[in-house]
Parts: C-alpha cells; structure tokens; sequence
C-alpha cells in the first residue's frame, strides 16, 4: 500500500511496522464564552416580536371599537335605567329636579315614532357624561313647555344612540316631554333631513330662530313655545348637525300637580 492509499488519520508504519494513529484535538470554547449568533437568527426574532406588537395594536383596536359601539351602549342603558327611576322616585317626593350622578335630571322623552319603549330621560346641559345617560338640554334654552325654545341634543351612534333614528324623522310627528308638573306634546314641522348645518352655528339654539341663509327654519305660525332637536348628521363624522323644528300643541297638567 503505498502512502496515498492509507487512511485518513494514520501515518506510515514506522521501523517497527506498526502505524501511528494521529489524534486530532478540538480547541474547547471558554464556559464565560456568547454563543456566536447567527444575523439571520437575530432578523427573525425582530420579525416575530414585531408580527406581535402588530397583532395586539390590532387587537387593542378592535377592543376599543367593540366597547364604542356595543359596550358604551350597554352602559348607557344601564345609566338610563338608573336616571329613569330615580326621577320618578324624585317626582314623587315633589321634586322638579332629581340629581343623579350622571347630572341633574328634569324630564322623560317619548317620541312615539320609535316605538311605545321609547322613554329617555333628559339631563341638564351637554356634558359627556350628560350625554352617555340621556339627551341633553342645551343650557341657556327654554325649559320644557316654557315660552322660547327648549333644545335637545343627544348621540346618533355609541352612547345609547337615543337620537339614532333622528333622521327618519318627518313634518307632522309627535315628540312628547314627561315633568313632574306636565306631559307637553310637541309636533314637528321639519324632518330629520331638512336641515344640516356645521356646529359651528347657533342661531337654532336662539328663541325664535331664523335661518340666516333664508333656508329651514320654523314656520312663521309655529308660535312662541318651540322645540329643536339636535344630533350628529354623520355616524361617523361630528362636524355637522342635523336639526328638527317642532312646536307646542298640547300641555297636560300631571295629577300631582293638579293635587
């Protein structure tokens, strides 16, 4: 056999003929010694802590959409219950006024169009927690049934949306308020998409408005005891208002009152 054709790791036979085995040592890493990282490695541990923060931004945000359009309106309900009761809890002590812990509450709103379950109860002021628990009257307008114009305002989307179907509104439906002293029937006399105007715009808000482009605005027979109506024109833009005019028809004294 000549040299070329031993194997790998001996060598000739030396003057004894025996081979010699040659023994091939790896050099040991010290123990206190990194791991030699790979650059692929470390690119897909970016890429995988980065797929999970996108995953819980995605997460977090349909969170919070879920509890904007289904959560707030179950508390709304649960807020509008707590109002509801304890303004007629209030009523029947003599009080006008009933404060609560969402704001001070002074009427029931039925709007007979929405069915015979719609009852919202209205606060004072705009506040958002005003609004996350009825509708609103706007501060510095007519109380209800009063000379002037009583203004309501309240969420189409999110909130109990109790002005969701605002729109659908038309000429000639029934808006009642419910007091302590008075239930007061009101009858609109523009629809829900008569009139939009940016918020901007405050001459609704007036006691007797008048449109200062000439265009919708309460007739001129409507009298001196008014009603507007007011809500976001776009579910999901809040720059516009959509606004109603209605007017008094009808004021029914309640029996306590009358007692």
């Amino acid at each position: 056999m000549t040299q070329t054709d031993l194997p790998d790791g001996t060598e000739p036979t030396g003057p004894t003929g025996t081979q010699r085995v040659r023994v091939r040592r790896r050099r040991s890493r010290p123990a206190d010694a990194p791991a030699a990282t790979e650059p692929g490695s470390s690119r897909r541990r970016i890429s995988f802590w980065a797929g999970c923060g996108l995953i819980l931004a995605g997460l977090a945000v349909l969170g919070w959409v879920a509890w904007q359009f289904w959560g707030t309106n179950w508390q709304s309900a649960q807020r509008q219950d707590d109002v509801r009761r304890a303004l007629h809890s209030g009523w029947g002590e003599g009080q006008d006024v009933v404060r609560t812990e969402f704001g001070n509450a002074t009427a029931i709103l039925h709007i007979s169009k929405f069915g015979k379950d719609y009852a919202v109860p209205v606060l004072e002021g705009s506040s958002p927690e005003v609004l996350a628990a009825g509708v609103g009257h706007m501060a510095d307008t007519a109380d209800a049934g009063a000379a002037g114009n009583y203004v309501l305002a309240g969420h189409r989307v999110t909130h109990g949306e109790p002005f969701a179907e605002l729109p659908s509104l038309e000429p000639g439906d029934q808006v009642v308020v419910e007091t302590r002293a008075a239930t007061y029937t009101y009858v609109l006399d523009t629809g829900g998409e008569d009139l939009v105007i940016p918020f901007t715009q405050t001459w609704v808000l007036d006691p007797k408005p008048v449109n200062p482009k000439g265009g919708t605005q309460p007739p001129a027979d409507a009298g001196d005891h008014l009603i507007t109506l007011l809500t976001c024109s776009e579910i999901f833009h809040t720059d516009n208002r959509s606004v109603l005019f209605g007017h008094l028809v009808e004021t029914t004294p309640t029996d306590s009152a009358l007692g």
